[in-house]
This record gives structure tokens, C-alpha cells and sequence, in this order.
């Protein structure tokens, strides 16, 4: 399938249709240019490229950089410009994307069954519920896995990538579109956020199916929504868009959702577990064997479903999804086994240590409705145990939560560990130290830990009762917004999996193989003791985290970090004994050296020459550059260790024979 290209006076044309266009036309436009780009970002312009200015940060020479790379012309609201490049002058560059982003990618959403979620929790849960349930579909049909365009990850057919926004901005999201139908997608499956709505990003997205699932207090703040109102005006935004609506009877103002639904015109699905009446309904919901069940009844079947994700919550989830394969048609077979088999990546994942006395879920609940409904569960399914959480609030945005959020965690459960969660470019220990006083309402024991990584260890190995453990607010994400970057980080479930062996190896429990290894080295890791380390953790790295757990509870400080330079500025700081790198390839036989399972040892001088010959493999050269810059800045050594076999960090502790380069000062 080709994307055919419109000329200029086309893109004038539909801003004019509109009612977009400021300003006439500048005289000397040629109307009847081919454009074959459009963007926002000034370096990815090239001749026939029409340029959008947009961001609050938005500078004069970016205008520039857009003239000299070829761009015929600059759509903008603001007033300024530069010689050479021709203003279109806009009255709202948000209501404007999107149509100009669908028209360049030919309307992309037409030519899919695009199907949008929205509410205060559980899209990332329906989403990836309806994804299993139309990826088993069309398996059945010799067809690959369908698209996906989440707050936990990105797949159109073309990219997949781990992702950053709820929804992403329109030029993103129509690119994503058009992928998925030229690679022959047939189905993607959206979250669609309030602030998508809001600011037109999901303009022009035709919708086969839209859900509505709940509303709640959330996102309430100044770079937000001004108030509750606002929010749900924008939630309910999405109707309008869809050629089928789903509607949930059993949320809070579900008559004003239902009558925003009809008054859009489309047909309309009722789901609920309160309402019989309703078209899709679930009732008989009960565990069985830690699964949930419960009846389904749609016009077209009567069947029990069954859930294998924990959290009685998810039933409403699952219905949001039922509702939806009605409005597509979706045979109850695929229902049946989509939801089997689902899993939510971050979403009520379960780890335990070897007895089971400590129970964490890694989940992203993140507002007072999710919390809320989290709590309640897991009181209701573990009734006996105490319920500690960790979790934060971000940085300047949704500020509501921190009174919210406190005040849930406070009345519900026994421990509250206040840490970091996308801090940006506020102080992590003001935000906790904002939520703290609503915390202390309750009757939960409050700590402050601002290192997300420390506060779930506390968390763990502060367990001597039989505990739930909730980590909450990141789930699967691997960074953290740290001022205006993002850093790439562990993620929780990496995190809760060191602590929990680290702390069987501390309880002498019965572990699994990798922890009983650990644990019989204990005595001889008497020499770590007292010693930090910076451990730049690599990839599929399970047994480099149980080496750690081990350090760390022979007495070292393990430090697990992901990125290569973010290791080094903290081994730095901290003035570490030890840093740690992994490499893939085996030092020795890239220096040319003929030695096996022996640690290369030099000093920076005879680091600094290698690097100035230039001969070594460009990772291992990266690498040795870094190990380079952390004893000039005084940590104490680095080692770079070969990943030829397992636990090598715990033999390198040990000081067994090991593949490496280690440079000291």
C-alpha cells in the first residue's frame, strides 16, 4: 500500500476547511508543491518538508535549522519569524496536528479497526486483555500478533519500543496507524487519555470500538486539568469518535456517561456486574485454585470465563473487553482463551520469597481509584497479612494525588515507604515529605527513602510478619524522570527479585538453586564486607542480581544501576570500591592476550595506551573508557567482566579465576 503524496494547497485547503488559517496565505507560495514531509522536530527536515513549530521551549533557531534544511514553509500560531521561510499562520497548532498528520498518512485509522480505551484505571489491563484475545483470534486465521499502542508499550506492525505516553502525540500516532496497515495489521488496540482528548492528539482517530470503563479524581493539577469537571468533559470526548461505544453501568456517574454516549449517535454496549439488565453481564464471581471465575452473559453466549491474573478488580477489566469483542464481533472461543492467557506486563505481577512470607505485587496502580480498588482486593484476599506499600508521587503534575494517594496508603496499610516516581525537576524528599502528613491520618508506620531501590529492600527485609508487599506507580518502566532527562533504571520487578533472595539468604531459608549457591558462599564473602559496589546490571542479568543479593548480605553495599553512564557519575559520588561492567566478548582475545579464565590487571596508564591504539572492539573500548574515567575519579577499581558464564560478579567476589579487565589507579 502506497501513501499518496498531497500538495501544499491541499494541507491550506483543509486548514481553511478548519477554520484553522490566521492569516491569508503569504504571496509566493506555490500551492501545487509535493509535500513529502511533516514534522516538528527541525533536524529531521529535508527539501519538500512542511515544518510545524511547536513546544514551550521553542527556539528561533530551530526555525532556522528548518529554512536551511529545506523546509518550504513553517505552520505556526506564534508571530515570529525568520527570513527565507514562510509563515502559515494558525490559530491553535493543537487542533491543527492532528488533521495535518491524518491527511499526510492518508487517514490510517480507516483502514484499521482502531479500538479506544479510556478511564481513571485498568486501560493498560483491558488493552492488553483485548490484545490477547484478538492476537489468539487472528492465529486462529494464520495472521501475526495485532498492534498496540499503550502507556506500557508500543507495536505497530513496523516498531516496538517501551513507551512514555499514555497516547502518543498526533504525528506519532498517525505514523503508527499507517505502519500497522501497510505491514497488513487489522486491529490496533489504544489507550486514550484524558489528555489526548483534551488536546486533540486522538483528533481525527476513527474508532471501530470505544470502552469507557470508570472515572475518578486524577490528573488534576495546573499543567492539567484545572478541576474534576474538565477532566470528565475530556473523558467523555471520545464517543465522538467511535462507530460503536462500550459503556460500564457500574462506574461512578455512569448515567452522565451513558447520556454523553447517546447523544453522540452510535450504537451503544452496557457491561456490569451489578445490572443484570445490562447487554454484557458478569455474575458468580468467585476464586478457585488462585484463578478468578465468573458467568459471561452477552446477547450472543452464556459461558464461564476465567481469569488467571490475580486482583478481583480485573473482572471489570475483563467485561470492558467482552464489551468490546461484542461491538467487533469476536467469537466467544477467542474471548475464552484471550483472557486465559492474558498477561499485563507491570500489572499485578506476583513474586514470593522461598517460605512465602513475603508476597509482593508489582503493579502501576497511580490514582486513589487504583489504589483504592488494589487495597480492597488484597485485604479481601489476604485478610491475615500485613499490607506494606512503596510508591511516590511525580514530579510537578497531578498534584491531588499526593493528598490522595497518602491518605489511601495510610488508612489501609501497616507500613507506607514514601520514595522516588518520576520526580522531574522537583526534590524527591519535598514531594515524599508532602505526602507524608496524609499518610500519618492513618495508622501505617511511614518511612522516607528517596532511592526507589533502597526503599523496596527496606520494605522487603523489614517483613517479619507475613506480609503483602505493594510496589506501585512503575511496573515494568525502566527509567525515571530526573530533571528534565530520563534515566534508565531497574525496574521494580528486578529490584523486589534481588531483595526477596537477599532476604532468604539473610533468613536461611529453603531458596531456589541460584540463592542456595549464593548461600553456601557466605562464609567465604567475608572479605566484602563493609565494601560498596556500583554494578551496572546487564541484560537477562537474573544471576548477576542473586550475586548482588549475596554482597549485600555478607555485609557489602551492592548498588544495581542500567546505565553505563549514570554507574559511573554514582561510583563516583559514592567513592565506591568496586565498579562493575559487563562486557559479551572475551577481554583476553581482543588484547591479543592467550590466557583463559584469568582477570587482565593494569593501571590507567596501560588503559589510557590501549585506548590510544585504537585496535579494541568498540564496546569493549567504550567500556574500557569508562573504567578509565571512574578510578581518575576515584573510585577505588573497575572490572570489566566478561558474560561468558553465570555468576561471575559472585566468583569475581570470591576471587575466583574469571575473564575481565580490571584497572585500578
Amino acid at each position: 500500500m502506497t501513501i499518496p503524496v498531497h500538495t501544499l494547497g491541499d494541507y491550506l485547503d483543509l486548514l481553511s476547511e478548519q477554520n484553522l488559517l490566521a492569516a491569508p496565505i503569504p504571496d509566493g507560495l506555490d500551492r501545487n508543491q509535493r509535500v513529502t514531509g511533516l514534522t516538528c522536530d527541525s533536524r529531521q527536515v529535508a527539501p519538500g518538508t512542511l515544518f510545524i513549530r511547536k513546544g514551550a521551549h521553542f527556539q528561533t533557531k530551530f526555525l532556522e535549522m528548518a529554512r536551511d534544511q529545506g523546509a518550504m514553509a513553517c505552520v505556526s500560531q506564534e508571530e515570529d519569524t525568520v527570513p527565507g521561510l514562510p509563515r502559515i499562520a494558525i490559530t491553535d497548532t493543537r487542533k491543527a496536528l492532528a488533521p495535518l498528520a491524518d491527511r499526510f498518512y492518508d487517514h490510517p485509522s480507516g483502514k484499521l479497526k482502531v479500538i479506544g480505551i479510556t478511564g481513571t484505571k485498568g486501560k493498560s489491563s483491558t488493552a492488553y486483555y483485548m490484545k490477547s484475545i484478538l492476537d489468539r483470534y487472528q492465529e486462529s486465521q494464520g495472521r501475526g500478533e495485532t498492534g498496540v499502542v499503550s502507556s506500557i508499550d508500543t507495536y505497530d506492525g513496523v516498531e516496538r519500543f517501551e513507551s512514555h505516553l499514555t497516547t502518543p502525540e498526533p504525528l506519532d500516532l498517525q505514523r503508527h496507524f499507517a505502519n500497522a496497515a501497510q505491514t497488513g495489521l487489522e486491529y490496533v488496540t489504544m489507550e486514550v487519555s484524558s489528555q489526548a482528548l483534551k488536546y486533540h492528539r486522538s483528533l481525527c482517530t476513527e474508532f471501530a470500538a470505544a470502552c469507557f470503563l470508570n472515572i475518578g479524581y486524577d490528573h488534576i493539577s495546573p499543567i492539567e486539568h484545572p478541576d474534576f469537571e474538565d477532566y470528565f468533559a475530556s473523558k467523555l470526548k471520545i464517543f465522538a469518535q467511535a462507530h460503536i461505544s462500550c459503556v460500564n453501568l457500574d462506574c461512578d456517574h455512569a448515567q452522565r456517561v451513558l447520556e454523553a454516549a447517546q447523544a453522540a449517535g452510535a450504537p451503544i454496549i452496557t457491561f456490569s456486574q451489578k445490572y443484570p439488565a445490562a447487554q454484557v453481564y458478569a455474575s458468580d464471581v468467585h476464586k478457585e485454585d488462585g484463578q478468578i471465575l465468573f458467568t459471561l452473559r452477552t446477547p450472543r453466549y452464556t459461558r464461564q470465563m476465567r481469569l488467571t491474573m490475580p486482583g478481583l478488580f480485573n473482572v471489570e477489566n475483563a467485561l470492558g473487553a467482552a464489551a468490546l469483542c461484542e461491538a467487533l464481533d469476536i467469537p466467544e472461543w477467542a474471548v475464552y482463551d484471550g483472557l486465559v492467557r492474558a498477561r499485563v506486563p507491570g500489572r499485578m505481577e506476583v513474586y514470593a520469597n522461598a517460605d512465602g512470607r513475603v508476597l509482593s505485587i508489582v503493579d502501576y496502580a497511580h490514582n486513589r481509584l487504583s489504589f483504592e480498588t488494589l487495597f480492597s482486593s488484597v485485604r479481601a484476599e489476604y485478610p491475615e497479612r500485613e499490607l506494606a506499600i512503596v510508591f511516590g508521587c511525580p514530579g510537578k503534575k497531578a498534584y491531588d494525588r499526593r493528598h490522595d494517594l497518602g491518605e489511601a496508603a495510610g488508612a489501609w496499610c501497616d507500613r507506607v515507604y514514601l520514595t522516588e516516581e518520576d520526580s522531574g525537576e522537583e526534590d524527591t524528599l519535598d514531594i515524599c515529605q508532602e505526602i507524608r502528613p496524609n499518610v500519618e491520618k492513618g495508622k501505617a508506620r511511614c518511612r522516607i527513602i528517596p532511592n526507589r531501590g533502597e526503599a523496596i529492600r527496606q520494605a522487603v527485609l523489614e517483613s517479619e510478619k507475613p506480609t503483602v508487599l505493594l510496589l506501585t506507580g512503575k511496573g515494568r518502566e525502566t527509567r525515571q524522570k530526573r530533571g528534565t532527562e530520563y534515566i534508565d533504571t531497574p525496574t521494580d520487578v528486578e529490584y523486589v527479585q534481588a531483595f526477596l533472595q537477599e532476604y532468604d539468604l539473610r533468613h536461611r531459608l529453603t531458596p531456589a538453586a541460584p540463592a542456595q549457591k549464593a548461600l553456601e558462599t557466605l562464609p567465604a564473602l567475608e572479605q566484602v564486607k563493609g565494601k560498596a559496589f556500583v554494578i551496572c546490571l546487564p541484560e537477562n542479568g537474573q544471576d548477576i542480581a542473586a550475586d548482588a543479593a549475596a554482597i549485600t548480605a555478607a555485609g557489602g553495599t551492592a548498588v544495581l544501576m542500567q546505565d553505563r553512564a549514570q554507574a559511573l557519575s554514582t561510583a563516583q559520588s559514592m567513592h565506591v570500591d568496586k565498579l562493575v561492567y559487563f562486557v559479551d566478548e572475551e577481554p583476553s582475545l581482543a588484547l591479543g592476550e592467550n590466557r583463559q579464565a584469568e582477570l587482565l590487571r593494569m593501571d590507567g596508564k596501560k588503559a589510557a595506551e590501549l585506548l590510544s591504539e585504537g585496535a579494541l572492539p568498540a564496546s569493549l573500548a567504550e567500556t574500557l573508557k569508562l573504567a578509565l574515567q571512574a578510578v581518575e575519579g576515584g573510585v577505588g577499581r573497575c572490572v570489566i567482566l566478561s558474560r561468558t558464564g553465570e555468576h561471575v560478579l559472585l566468583l569475581d567476589a570470591l576471587g575466583q579465576r574469571v575473564l575481565g579487565i580490571c584497572v585500578s589507579a
